[in-house]
């Protein structure tokens, strides 16, 4: 029997090491379903409920697995349905190949069913490799250079195939004029910055005596040498979201997250120092940089179409993380004094103090930032953490330690809703052998969650470790959006497009055989998380929560605090459940704690 097209696909993605494509089904792409089963769903095929939740579940794969993560649809619809799920790998540069199926070649220009114009359509999300096949002689430089793309520039790619040239007999480029022939593979490299460029960077960083330093993804594989420039220049450390697993939060300089979800002390890092070294980071939030002209500032980035953004920097190093500091270390200088990063560690310490104190507030009827910051003392020391869109993403960022190999990753950039458990199914098909916990809202549950679960279901007896906790945290609220409208707008909850109902989610979970808790008491939280963590399938911890605890930000005045306050007594004061100064004690209980509140007569917060 001679080799089709599809096979040929199929063929050539085992020989780039591909192990599971995530994806559904449709006729678009029939001849590589057909193609499977002859392979003997080798790759194999990951089947989700939704496109969507296959470009998810293919960049969850990526990000905890450092390999390519490989989806395929249908044409058409399914075609549609993956784009929100690449523009968040595009985003986030991870590297995702989306193989999508056509209608037939002869129907194309003839406004037939399911037709789109799919080059158009995916020119932008897949910009730097986009390609249709039309002839069998195109492959396989075409599959070849949508992977070498995807893993040399962290980016999508996409390969388009009609129907009926899947169905087709492959044959092989020839040794002939417009034949273009390909091979497999491509070597790890580690571009560095010349010594000219060096030295300067070490000169700007030997100058300053408050030195920051604000790492991201692209510093993971570069922990020791972070460590080591940190001590060298007696620097503070702060994370961009997506680098939350790049460096220790028990290290007692480094401040945590950055930005709107971020921690004060790492606002005040930023605020108050003299140099900035960014690392593998393209953090876009200015605002929450140093004043222009405050600080001289160094780059570090492994790709040159991401440096010089964000900040005036001064040096502009491109190279790998890792082997560039190799390389700076020996030219700094060990900072005379220790001040500097005595207040860091100082204002670190207090900050989990007063993370600690804001979980044992009480609330009605379970304080949110209690469910998660309970999980610290529990996470195994290999667990994956995955957190979505949403008030989530601000106990994610806030409260939880990572440490040693703890992974951890959310929509960083697109900041979607709807990836939390499909990027936690995709990090159980990176790692079977460790456990997964999803921290997600009731809105993305029901958004995207609850059908994935039945995905979970499915394939859950495969992993060796068969623990993937999704905890819910259920307040009936589109939380985030609802306290950006009253700290942004002054405008209280408009419930026709905030409230949604409450939902049975760990019934749900039983229903489809996996396990479910729900929680309505604070002196259930950590029995339901131990558990969790100790049952021999997936589970899904309903957690009921507070809607009026405040996801602060870490700038946030008392002002605008008490301004919010106002907005939620113009409408929707019954549902708060208190009244005006009853409220504002409340939200100063959870205020972070700043420095000039001291003097605000009746703040209750820690100054």
């Amino acid at each position: 029997m001679s080799m089709k097209v599809s096979d040929h696909i199929l063929e050539r993605l085992r020989e780039w090491g591909v192990e599971h494509v995530f994806a559904y089904p449709g006729d678009g792409i029939n001849g590589l379903l057909a193609a499977w089963g002859r392979a003997g769903d080798d790759p194999r095929f990951v089947q989700s409920r939704h496109e969507e939740m296959s470009a998810f579940e293919a960049v969850g794969y990526a990000k905890f697995s450092g390999r390519v993560g490989v989806c395929a649809a249908t044409s058409g619809p399914g075609a549609i349905h993956l784009l929100n799920g690449l523009y968040d790998a595009k985003l986030d540069h991870v590297p995702v190949v989306a193989i999508v199926g056509q209608t037939d070649r002869s129907a194309m220009g003839g406004s037939y069913q399911q037709e789109v114009d799919l080059l158009s359509l995916y020119k932008d999300v897949a910009s730097d490799f986009c390609e249709m096949v039309t002839v069998p002689e195109q492959l396989p430089n075409v599959l070849d250079r949508a992977m070498r793309t995807a893993m040399a520039r962290r980016s999508v790619t996409a390969v388009i195939v009609p129907a009926d040239v899947q169905e087709l007999d492959y044959s092989p480029p020839a040794h002939a004029f417009k034949m273009v022939p390909s091979s497999l593979g491509m070597s790890r490299y580690a571009p560095v910055p010349g010594d000219e460029d060096l030295a300067r960077a070490a000169d700007v960083l030997n100058a300053g005596e408050k030195v920051a330093i604000l790492v991201g993804q692209g510093a993971r594989g570069a922990r020791q040498e972070v460590m080591a420039v940190a001590d060298r220049l007696g620097a503070g450390v702060a994370k961009a979201l997506l680098g939350k697993d790049a460096l220790d939060d028990d290290l007692p300089y480094v401040t945590g997250s950055i930005g709107l979800l971020g921690t004060r002390p790492s606002y005040e890092l930023m605020r108050d120092c003299d140099t900035l070294l960014v690392i593998g980071s393209s953090f876009p939030y200015t605002q929450f940089l140093p004043e222009f002209e405050q600080a001289r500032a160094v780059q570090i980035d492994i790709d040159p179409h991401m440096v010089g953004l964000r900040y005036p920097f001064e040096v502009n190093l491109v190279g790998d993380a890792r082997e560039t500091l190799t390389r700076l270390l020996p030219l700094l200088d060990a900072a005379e004094h220790r001040s500097w990063r005595e207040q860091i560690e100082l204002n670190t310490a207090r900050w989990w103090e007063v993370m600690q104190r804001r979980a044992a507030v009480d609330a009605d009827p379970v304080n949110p930032e209690y469910v998660v910051h309970a999980l610290n003392d529990l996470l195994p020391d290999d667990v994956i953490l995955t957190a979505d869109s949403g008030s989530a993403a601000n106990w994610y960022a806030r409260h939880l330690r990572l440490r040693g190999a703890m992974r951890g990753s959310l929509s960083g950039t697109l900041a979607t809703m709807g990836p939390g458990v499909p990027y936690a199914i995709g990090a159980k098909f990176a790692h079977g052998d460790r456990p997964a916990v999803a921290l997600v809202g009731d809105g993305a549950m029901q958004m995207n969650g609850m059908a994935e679960l039945i995905t979970v279901a499915k394939y859950y007896r495969e992993w060796d470790d068969p623990r993937l906790v999704v905890a819910v945290l259920n307040n009936q609220d589109l939380n985030q959006v609802t306290w950006e409208m009253r700290a942004m707008q002054g405008s209280p909850q408009f419930l026709p497009s905030q409230s949604i109902p409450d939902v049975a989610y760990a019934d749900f979970a039983r229903l489809v055989g996996l396990e479910g808790i729900r929680v309505e008491k604070p002196t259930d939280v950590v029995g339901a998380w131990e558990t969790a963590l100790a049952t021999d399938r997936p589970c899904v911890l309903d957690f009921v929560t507070d809607p009026a605890v405040p996801p602060i930000p870490p700038h946030a005045t008392l002002d605008q605090i008490e301004a919010a306050a106002s907005s939620i007594l113009k409408g929707d004061s019954d549902r708060a459940g208190m009244v005006r100064q009853g409220f504002k004690a409340k939200v100063q209980e959870f205020l972070p704690g700043h420095r000039h509140r001291a003097d605000r007569p009746g703040t209750q917060a820690e100054t």
